[in-house]
């Protein structure tokens, strides 16, 4: 699954979401690109899991 995440403005921001992630589900294989801003995840979690996750790290999502 993929989502776009405008708010991931640098390397920090995506180092920082991903550890969030990995921290909650940490099977999960998570590809932050902060130049594209997108969030690319592999995992049998739900997709609403992680759009729960995102924004509670305080981003936004498109």
């Amino acid at each position: 699954m993929q989502f776009n995440v405008p708010s991931i403005d640098n390397a920090e921001s995506a180092d920082k979401l991903k550890e969030t992630i990995l921290t909650s589900e940490p099977e999960a294989k998570v590809e932050i690109d902060s130049d594209s801003k997108t969030v690319t995840i592999n995992s049998k979690a739900s997709e609403e899991t992680f759009k729960q996750l995102i924004v509670a790290a305080g981003h936004k999502l498109n």
